[in-house]
């Protein structure tokens, strides 16, 4: 258990890791290209680890060479492995290697933890068997373990309806160049996480594979494309960076966090404009984001979080002190995370003495004044570090499960040590 000291004030840098959801994207496409490919300044984590693993598995080279990863590519010919491949609890690779494994020979058996059996998967596998991939649940129930025949992508049309994650899109993105037809994805009602699959076109781009969309939910991508080689530098990441936001808005205090990109296309950068609409004032640099917290205001808000999901345990803590009832609406796919995190926000916040109830589709926050408690992370490594944060305006706060920031960001410890600067920092019980 970690408790973390509160600060008296904040005046600080603080440097943001590689982009967890550039990483990965590359480090598949990477894996899919001729020859060999660098990635510069790249996410070391738990979950890129498995990936990396997994991909290994799959016939590519990947070694760490100072902050960079060299991945030497299969050009689309995937290797069969002897065993099932193993994800632990890592959402994001078991959803985009289902596509990925369809263009092998199989089959495949991709799996994973507890809690990565109970992440639904039959969207983007009913999806898959519209491009010619057949695969099986047990029970044909749509859970992993999953296991994918392969070898059988033939392209076409796909509409993706309704959808709980934005990652099935991504998914179909990768593999279709290998396609043995150009490959139409139709999105129509309500797709969450929707600037995700932005960031999966520019990296497909990037790598020479185009894909065409008409801004209104409709991509096109065309068959007898490859993706090719390159160096390539991974951005910092703006889910990351929003803990160290948060700090300066909670401490009233200034942190300017570097290695991160205003203009980024990562949908989490938008939380800049919930903090500016919250009275702080924000600094875009050229590489650089400077926050300083001010008063927060009063009186009922209404946030809707679709588009940044991971953000809602980050304005969850910073709605906890501010006066005023706050409405975090349009995430109900939340349920669907390394928890259930709306029930876990809400258990959270209550244990602190702060009213939350659990809407149909988000959290409601009575703000106040936060107590400190034992919070339990439920191995989730955004309700960590968002709690932790709040612990540097409120005192006795206590930090249950602390490595489990390891699933994206293994050095938030000592960059949150760096925030006191000659204060003594947090420490174990």
């Amino acid at each position: 258990m970690l408790e973390i000291k509160p600060l008296s004030r904040l005046d600080a840098t603080a440097r943001a890791p590689g982009s967890k959801s550039y990483t990965q994207r590359a480090m598949i496409i990477a894996a899919l290209a001729e020859g060999e490919s660098r990635l510069r300044d790249v996410l070391v984590s738990e979950d890129t680890e498995l990936l990396a693993a997994a991909l290994r598995a799959l016939g590519a080279s990947l070694r760490i060479d100072g902050q960079d990863m060299i991945v030497a590519g299969t050009a689309g010919r995937i290797k069969r492995p002897s065993r099932p491949i193993h994800l632990g609890n890592n959402g994001t690779a078991l959803r985009l290697l289902a596509g990925t494994v369809s263009l092998g020979e199989g089959p495949f058996v991709l799996t994973g933890d507890r809690r990565l059996c109970e992440r639904p998967l039959k969207p983007l596998l009913e999806a898959l068997a519209a491009l010619g991939v057949k695969s099986d649940t047990d029970g044909g129930l749509g859970y992993p373990p999953v296991t994918i025949a392969g070898g059988s992508l033939k392209g076409g049309k796909v509409i993706l309806r309704d959808i709980e994650s934005s990652q099935y899109v991504s998914s179909l993105l990768i593999a279709a160049p290998f396609a043995g037809a150009d490959t139409t994805v139709v999105l129509e009602g309500e797709i969450p996480s929707l600037p995700y699959v932005a960031l999966t076109t520019e990296t497909m781009e990037a790598f020479g594979a185009g894909v065409l969309s008409n801004g209104c939910g409709r991509y096109a991508v065309k068959s007898s494309q490859r993706y090719r080689g390159r160096d390539c530098r991974i951005e910092g990441d703006a889910t990351s960076a929003s803990y160290f936001f948060l700090a300066a808005a909670l401490v009233k205090g200034r942190v300017r966090v570097d290695n991160i990109n205003p203009r980024t296309r990562q949908g989490d950068i938008g939380f800049l404009e919930i903090l500016e609409r919250l009275g702080c004032e924000v600094r875009r640099g050229e590489n650089h984001v400077e926050v300083r917290g001010r008063e927060l205001p009063g009186g009922e808000m209404s946030f809707d979080l679709g588009a940044m999901p991971d953000l809602v345990p980050t304005l969850a803590v910073l709605c906890a002190v501010r006066p005023g009832r706050s409405l975090i609406r349009n995430v109900a796919h939340l349920r669907l995370k390394e928890c259930d995190r709306l029930v876990a926000l809400v258990t959270e916040l209550r244990r602190t003495g702060i009213d939350a109830q659990e809407l149909p589709d988000g959290i409601s926050i009575a703000g106040g004044k936060p107590r400190g408690a034992a919070i339990e992370t439920y191995n989730d490594h955004r309700i960590a570090m968002s709690f932790a944060i709040l612990g540097l305006a409120v005192p006795g706060m206590k930090i249950t499960g602390e490595n489990c920031v390891g699933k994206s960001f293994p050095g938030f410890w000592t960059e949150l040590d760096g925030l006191y600067g000659n204060e003594p920092g947090h420490g174990k019980d």
